[in-house]
């Protein structure tokens, strides 16, 4: 299966533009350590954005004191990269559209936390927090290291120990 993998995965790297697309959202490029797409990046920062901003508002209600104050730096350092990265593509002029909602799989995750209380949200919050960290992380240090737009990747560069930061609170409070 693997050989397949690969081939499969070299064949879509080659394709232009929606190849991009097509192995960012499959995790081909993740595997690869191929930096995604402008585009990509922009749309896959913006959706975990609104993802952790969603689930952490959420925490800031029912989660336990350690919770709570988890969510509420994360609302505030997520509201204001995305404040960052807006500004940012008014000032390159780069004409990718910020996505306003959710991916599919974050509202059903978002979902999911909703229907919970006490020490099951708190637990499912701490391990959502941790997945999703984890892929922002990788997908900062990829555009951050190879990105095609250079303020874009300064900047991603620059937000990636925040990023990591995060990961490692979250992790913290997962154990």
């Amino acid at each position: 299966m693997k050989p397949f993998v690969l081939a499969a995965a070299i064949a879509l790297a080659t394709t232009p533009v929606l190849a991009q697309s097509v192995t960012e959202k499959t995790g081909v490029n993740t595997l690869l350590g191929v930096a995604p797409s402008t585009a990509d990046f922009v749309t896959k920062t913006a959706t975990s954005g609104l993802f952790e901003i969603a689930a952490s508002r959420l925490a800031v209600e029912r989660g336990d004191p350690a919770t709570k104050a988890f969510a509420e730096g994360m609302v505030r350092d997520h509201e204001r990269l995305a404040g960052e990265l807006k500004q940012l593509l008014e000032q390159q002029a780069v004409t990718v559209a910020i996505p306003t909602e959710m991916t599919e799989d974050q509202k059903a995750t978002l979902a999911k936390l909703q229907e919970l209380q006490g020490p099951e949200f708190s637990g499912r919050y701490h391990s959502d927090q941790v997945k999703a960290h984890a892929d922002a992380v990788d997908l900062f240090q990829r555009y951050g290291e190879k990105g095609e737009q250079t303020a874009i990747r300064t900047w991603a560069a620059s937000t990636l120990p925040t990023l990591q930061r995060h990961l490692d609170m979250a992790k913290e409070l997962n154990r």
